[in-house]
């Protein structure tokens, strides 16, 4: 009689591990409280109909470049916008992430050759470097090995330092600065504190590597996608069925929850001193995001912009360090800093003839129930005048509104924990091996363990291939890593 695994959730990494457990052969359960699956993988008609809207996460950089996923060959057709990013100026400029290393070292004038040597050479070594950043976890010794002496000769160990000191030592003008804030800015993270300046690096640095795409029709097809491979195993599939309690009748348990939703569902059943432990996790800022059905699309001052399919909203590196240091003091900023994707100007089926979609979120403090539409939409104004006439319908979600649609954004908190240097690889506990929880049999999978927040699915991975040996059972299809 097969073995049977029950998952609790249906996002990126419920679906991934699920799939990593069907894939050895267990029988497989999925359960997910909502009435449709995806987690953060969602799309629907937020505003008008034949509007497609990411409800979540909408731009995959780590999905693209995640081990697990393209050991899946998923049936998904990813879209590369023309560029991967743009970062408009109040000058008229934007400096452009370009899928080229060199094209993109050309817009930065005198800071090129820093550019070139750092973040080119991040690109270059990204297959000795991705362990380190998506795992699988734990890393192996030789491979944390290789890529600290692939870092080592670009000076690449700088990754762990702030932002701030990062632009200070590595860039001169204002363009490069600027470049590396808003990237760094997606840490959700003060720019004076560490990791900053590697979030920066590595995410310009993936732009390079494996572009920043996203799947045709929307994120909802990921999902979709992850989900019919599990069926194609064997796996059965559950909505509208919320997991109350822990632990269940089956050999392997996998808990894509948060660290305080695992307290809840443990019903006392923890070990107090892991109780505690999960129950100090740190959450980041919230997000608050607006989606907008446009009547067409939007009017860059800067044409760079119109070419990318991410923008990034917050002027020079100094703007966007105050905006990003707001929301851990409990304070809004007055211009926020701005996410904005623009999916449609790049995939036709998001909107009706015509007419486009425009995503975008700023951070807030966690839980905060501060209306931002009118800064975020004055931030889109400042660089592209006349954004506002074009809106033909607008939807709005708060921390509280995100919290609720998933109760992994606790807050608002889309990464599953602050990212900050001590949480990066021990979250949401100091465990040498994170996934697995003192009841027997009972795994965490979330975001809330490493490598964090992104649509990877390495953190179900990981902790799929862990129960499978803690079951000392065959271990199925390895991820393998590509260039």
């Amino acid at each position: 009689m097969a073995r049977r695994a029950l998952v609790v959730g249906s996002g990126p990494n419920a679906l991934v591990g699920a799939t990593t457990l069907a894939q050895a052969g267990l029988a497989v359960e999925l359960h997910e409280a909502a009435d449709t699956i995806g987690g953060g993988l969602r799309s629907a008609e937020l505003t008008l109909p034949g509007f497609v809207h990411d409800v979540c996460s909408a731009i995959h950089p780590l999905g693209v470049g995640s081990p697990a996923l393209r050991a899946l060959e998923l049936d998904i057709e990813w879209i590369h916008p023309d560029a991967p990013a743009a970062h408009p100026l109040d000058d008229g400029t934007a400096i452009v992430l370009e899928r080229s290393v060199e094209a993109t070292a050309e817009g930065l004038g005198a800071d090129g050759a820093s550019y070139r040597r750092l973040v080119g050479g991040l690109a270059a070594e990204w297959p000795a470097v991705e362990p380190l950043v998506i795992g699988p976890f734990p890393v192996a010794a030789r491979r944390v090995a290789a890529a600290v002496a692939a870092l080592g000769p670009i000076g690449g160990l700088r990754a762990l330092r702030a932002a701030l000191g990062a632009a200070d030592s590595l860039f001169e003008g204002e363009p490069a600065r600027a470049l590396l804030g808003g990237h760094a800015a997606h840490s959700m993270l003060p720019l004076e504190r560490r990791p900053t300046g590697g979030v920066g690096l590595l995410l310009a640095a993936l732009g390079h590597a494996v572009g920043w795409p996203f799947p045709r029709g929307g994120s909802q097809r990921l999902a979709d996608a992850l989900a019919a491979r599990l069926i194609d195993l064997g796996g059965e599939i559950h909505v509208s069925s919320p997991v109350d309690e822990l632990p269940l009748r089956a050999d392997v348990v996998l808990a894509d929850v948060s660290s305080r939703e695992l307290v809840r569902i443990a019903r006392g059943r923890l070990p107090p001193r892991y109780e505690r432990a999960l129950l100090r996790f740190r959450h980041g800022p919230g997000a608050f995001k607006l989606d907008w059905a446009l009547a067409g699309t939007i009017p860059w001052r800067a044409p760079g912009c119109r070419r990318a399919g991410t923008v990034h909203l917050g002027g020079a590196f100094d703007e966007i360090a105050a905006s990003e240091r707001q929301p851990w003091a409990g304070r809004h900023s007055e211009r926020p800093f701005v996410l904005l994707a623009q999916q449609s100007v790049f995939d036709e089926t998001r909107a009706p003839a015509g007419r486009h979609v425009g995503w975008a979120y700023c951070h807030v403090p966690n839980g905060s129930d501060h209306d931002m539409t009118e800064r975020i939409e004055a931030q889109v104004e400042r660089f592209a005048p006349g954004f506002r006439e074009l809106i033909l319908a607008r939807h709005a979600m708060g921390p509280g509104e995100l919290e609720a649609r998933n109760r992994n954004y606790v807050g608002g908190d889309i990464n599953g924990g602050a990212m900050t240097l001590d949480q990066l690889y021990f979250r949401p506990a100091r465990r040498l091996v994170p996934y697995r929880t003192p009841l027997a049999g009972v795994y965490l999978c979330s975001s809330s363990t490493p490598p964090g927040g992104g649509v990877h699915g390495m953190c179900g991975y990981s902790a799929a291939r862990l129960a499978l040996r803690d079951l000392g059972a065959p271990s199925g299809k390895r991820c393998v890593k590509t260039s």
